[in-house]
């Protein structure tokens, strides 16, 4: 059982993709948004530094000697007025002279708070908390009056406001962006569910469809793009389902037909026999006429049992090498008593050799010639060409006769068809003999076809070089 039927939801997967990757953005930005507000604060610090800076070398300039102590020290305290958040400090390192100011110590770092006495800004900001506030300074050296006497001077500003404001900032981003993203997957789910709506469409179409009512299709024109290949698909898939219904309901109409012949001749002289008292020659003639009708059942069914096995792909053949003209000629001797006695002449010509099973590449090529021999009108010839070149094998099987109009050279290949009335002879088959050759044709990788105008019909069976060479082409259903 589903533990999680939601997550098979298409609608569900793409809300929650569409939700994740919103939330990563939201972050994204939301940390590049902070960043940007954290390095604007230092940037105004950095701005400060330097112009206090700016003015504190400026009155060090006025340092001569240890007696200007007290009037720098007044300067230095009448240039920090107003200046509650900033922290300064400024001594000589041997320690003869100290100033600060501020609401706050600047402590006495490490080694990293004195630079190098030619070190100049920009350089890295050193942040610290204190008791109650966070700071973040710098400190640098400065030249005084006296050449070659330099002060150390610390800056620091009080971030505590910059900290309460981006907490405050990040606070309501966060809120902003998790009221703007469930109101998205919100919007996104109602979008996937409208977007789906074609499927539903799709979906009731292929409920509604039985085998009697096969010929609805979808209207490409109100699906999405992204669904009409689909629907294509779809439709396509309907248009050879209806093929196939229609060719296995016409099957299944002439197989009843063509049994019904054979089993009711059989009632028939069955009932005929039973009628009356009969003397032992007489049903020995009935189970001969029996036998007849029996061998004839018997033929069919195989022919059918090789077509179904054909279909399924299980006729793989034995292959070895087959010359075609040696199989040719064998046709022509067997066929040879059929054919004088329709005054009919059997010509050949070429050679060719291809790789298949030699027995049903006989059963192909002996459907072929039987049906040009019995379609020749007397006196007629049955010409049998075989061409190699270098792609393909061609044996072509020509014949004169009664033309095969169009309509009906699309349906000579199907079970049981055997065309009009100037074609039917009494003593052909059901209509089998076409159909085995193309499917034996189709194993072997080969392809065949007909045509007939002016009184000529010619059947032309293509194999293709991999046939020759011994490859194993691909089975055709």
């Amino acid at each position: 059982m589903n533990r999680l039927p939601a997550l098979s939801s298409i609608a569900w997967r793409i809300t929650l993709l569409y939700t994740s990757l919103a939330a990563i953005i939201f972050v994204t930005v939301a940390l590049l948004i902070h960043a940007s507000v954290e390095h604007h604060f230092e940037t105004q610090d950095r701005k400060v530094w330097e112009g206090k800076l700016e003015l504190i070398g400026h009155i060090l300039e006025e340092w001569k000697s240890p007696q200007d102590a007290a009037q720098v020290t007044r300067t230095l305290t009448d240039a920090m007025v107003g200046h509650h958040s900033l922290l300064v400090r400024i001594e000589f390192p041997e320690g003869s002279f100290r100033f600060a100011s501020g609401h706050a110590e600047i402590p006495a770092g490490p080694g990293t708070w004195r630079p190098a006495r030619d070190a100049n800004l920009p350089f890295q900001p050193i942040a610290w908390d204190g008791a109650n506030a966070s700071f973040r300074g710098v400190v640098t050296w400065v030249s005084t009056g006296t050449k070659g006497q330099d002060m150390l001077v610390y800056l620091a500003s009080d971030t505590s406001h910059h900290q309460d404001f981006l907490t405050s900032f990040d606070y309501q981003l966060a809120l902003i962006c998790g009221i703007a993203l469930l109101l998205m997957s919100g919007l996104a789910w109602i979008a996937t569910r409208r977007g789906l709506l074609p499927i539903r469409d799709m979906a009731e179409v292929a409920e509604s469809i039985s085998a009697q009512r096969l010929h609805q299709r979808l209207s490409d024109a109100q699906i999405p793009v992204e669904l009409r290949p689909l629907a294509q698909a779809f439709n396509a898939m309907l248009d050879r389902l209806s093929d196939a219904l229609q060719r296995l309901t016409d099957f299944s109409t002439d197989l009843a037909h063509e049994l019904r012949t054979p089993i009711s001749n059989l009632m028939m002289q069955t009932q005929v026999c039973l009628s009356k008292p009969r003397g032992a020659e007489d049903y020995r003639e009935i189970l001969y006429s029996n036998l007849e009708e029996y061998e004839h059942l018997a033929r069919m069914i195989a022919d059918m049992l090789f077509l179904a096995k054909a279909d399924h792909g299980l006729i793989i053949p034995h292959r070895e090498s087959v010359d075609l003209a040696v199989e040719v000629t064998a046709l022509f001797d067997y066929y040879e008593a059929l054919a004088s006695e329709r005054q009919v002449r059997l010509v050949q010509q070429g050679e060719g050799h291809i790789q298949g099973d030699r027995v049903m590449l006989r059963r192909a090529f002996g459907n072929l010639v039987v049906n040009a021999i019995r379609y020749t009108p007397d006196g007629g010839t049955v010409s049998v060409l075989v061409a190699a070149s270098a792609t393909t094998v061609l044996v072509s099987v020509e014949n004169p006769g009664p033309t095969i109009p169009p309509d009906q050279i699309v349906r000579i290949f199907d079970r049981f068809y055997r065309g009009n009335a100037s074609r039917q002879r009494t003593d052909e088959g059901a209509g089998l003999g076409l159909a085995i050759c193309q499917s034996i044709v189709q194993a072997h990788g080969g392809d065949v076809s007909v045509v007939s105008f002016g009184g000529i019909t010619r059947f032309a069976v293509v194999f293709p070089v991999d046939a020759r060479d011994g490859a194993q082409p691909a089975l055709a259903a």
